[in-house]
């Protein structure tokens, strides 16, 4: 069983003392837990404003704000992209990394953590383990909070590094060929890029094992708004000779409870240099990162990588996203450097 299952969606509600009969109040308007969560007009103007804080890193908007950053899933590079960024917006952070130093680890329950943070800070950007937790975070209090990932469910602002990625390298984000690799089943990056990209008539192809390959729910969404896409088991050179944007996904390890199903499926699918000879010359590479052997280190000096670019745009999607949870204007109030 996996992190991401539905057993797991249960164990949430009695974790967090979630009532599953009781709806909760209305969560904050301002918050981001899933990418759905925002419409295809809300995106176009996060990736405006990501390219202004690109041109102009350094302000002070956040002065005086604080934003607090609760990890209890480890994940050092999320984490400091998201601390960069309030930084650089000359905000401060309090939080934490690891949850076994903090009161959940005594049995605190989610709902009190989020509770008790709320009283000191406006912004929570939180990462954790379990499916749902963020959108359960975000209704039991009335401050912002962006999911920094949960479970093997939503990855919102990884999202949007991606889109701005994309639109980057291929100057549009409208009718692209988008080819997905790898861990399908358990990649929240996938996932959330899925949802984001339906708003831009793309072309999907989803390349992975059986048992890795992209959920139903998915697929019928592409079918739902006219989106077509093929299943491929073969990372063949026709594959990614058609692609535009080819986006590699780790296998993750710690979505398994069967340690030999991972072993069989982790080398599956395995990007080299020489498998890119034939590749369209706008195409581009990503990666949600960290890599393990799924991008061969002989690709990092080709043109078409582009996953360390990437994770820098991470900075810039990351301080929109934090601006709009704060609900400032950027792009109509630029007096603040």
């Amino acid at each position: 069983m996996c992190l991401g299952s539905k057993k797991f969606r249960t164990f949430v509600s009695g974790y967090a003392g979630v009532s599953a009969i009781t709806p909760h109040s209305a969560m904050n308007p301002k918050s981001l837990v899933a990418i759905s969560d925002i419409s295809k007009d809300e995106i176009l103007r996060l990736l405006e404003v990501a390219r202004y804080f690109e041109q102009n890193p350094n302000h002070k908007i956040l002065d005086g704000k604080v934003v607090a950053t609760l990890f209890f899933e480890p994940s050092t590079r999320t984490r400091l992209s998201f601390e960069t960024a309030v930084n650089r917006l000359g905000g401060r952070v309090i939080g934490f990394s690891d949850a076994s130093t903090t009161s959940s680890s005594k049995g605190e329950t989610l709902k009190d953590t989020i509770k008790m943070v709320s009283n000191y800070v406006d912004l929570i950007i939180m990462r954790h383990y379990l499916e749902g937790a963020a959108r359960y975070a975000a209704e039991v209090t009335d401050t912002p909070v962006i999911n920094a990932g949960d479970g093997a469910n939503q990855h919102p602002s990884q999202t949007m590094l991606d889109l701005y990625s994309i639109y980057k390298t291929q100057g549009r984000l409208d009718n692209l060929d988008i080819t997905m690799v790898g861990d399908l089943k358990y990649g929240r990056t996938v996932h959330s890029l899925l949802m984001a990209l339906r708003h831009f008539s793309p072309r999907f192809k989803f390349v992975a094992c059986d048992e890795l390959m992209m959920p139903r729910e998915y697929m019928e969404i592409c079918d739902k708004y006219n989106i077509p896409y093929e299943v491929h088991t073969d990372f063949s050179p026709e594959v990614i000779n058609s692609t535009d944007i080819l986006y590699m996904t780790r296998v993750q390890r710690e979505r398994f409870s069967d340690i030999m199903e991972y072993e069989r499926v982790k080398d599956l699918y395995s990007l080299h240099n020489d498998m890119l000879a034939e590749s369209r010359p706008n195409m581009r590479i990503l990666h949600p990162l960290p890599r393990v052997n799924e991008i061969n280190p002989d690709v990092d000096d080709n043109p078409k990588a582009y996953y360390f670019e990437q994770a820098r745009n991470g900075l810039y999607a990351r301080q929109a996203l934090i601006c709009r949870a704060l609900d400032i204007d950027v792009l109509n109030n630029q007096s603040h450097h």
